[in-house]
């Protein structure tokens, strides 16, 4: 993003320059120019465009003195942090029970751990244990022993072409004499094949 913005700024910069150049070589041609109700000379036009330029220059001297400020500030925090803390722990060792005097360091007494029996201890390892078996908890031993199967796969068989029907000739029907005549037909069984 801040790449961006001074490739904006360098742009900027550079129309606005290319504006004086401009004016300054056609400075003869133009008497004034009137913006919003108020007229400029170009000299005028001049002064407000090296005002941009410089303000833009400003910035970009400014932000780096800024970020070199922030480096250093980091770096001073790091390289002191051991020595701090040293001395927060000495003091709060050296006025355990005065709390007013602690405070006039702006510090706060170390909080007392509560004394639990080994019955409440059993009991909390026990609802731990509980909660875990509920939740399907597991450490980084247990999930590394879980090892996935993958589902066999049914051997891949073409599709069964549709077998032909077997078509057999069926007996004869015939038809009694006197069926016919009557105008009833009868079947005889098939046979058995």
């Amino acid at each position: 993003m801040s790449t961006k913005n001074n490739a904006n700024r360098v742009t900027q910069q550079a129309a606005d320059q290319k504006l004086i150049d401009g004016i300054t070589k056609h400075e003869q041609a133009i008497p004034s120019l009137t913006i919003g109700s108020t007229s400029y000379k170009p000299t005028d036009i001049i002064t407000i465009l090296q005002a941009r330029i410089a303000a833009a220059n400003t910035t970009l001297s400014t932000r780096a003195t800024w970020q070199s400020a922030v480096l250093a500030d980091k770096s001073e925090l790091t390289k002191t942090q051991t020595v701090v803390s040293g001395v927060r722990q000495a003091i709060l060792l050296m006025f355990a029970g005065a709390v007013d005097t602690l405070a006039d360091f702006g510090l706060k007494p170390r909080k007392a751990r509560a004394v639990r029996t080994p019955a409440e201890k059993a009991e909390a390892s026990a609802k731990a244990k509980a909660t875990r078996a509920a939740r399907h908890t597991m450490g980084s031993k247990q999930k590394a022993s879980i090892k996935g199967t993958a589902p066999q796969a049914a051997p891949a068989t073409p599709p069964a072409a549709s077998a032909p029907i077997a078509v057999t000739a069926a007996a004869p029907v015939t038809v009694a004499p006197a069926a016919a005549a009557t105008g009833t037909t009868t079947t005889t069984p098939r046979p058995a094949q």
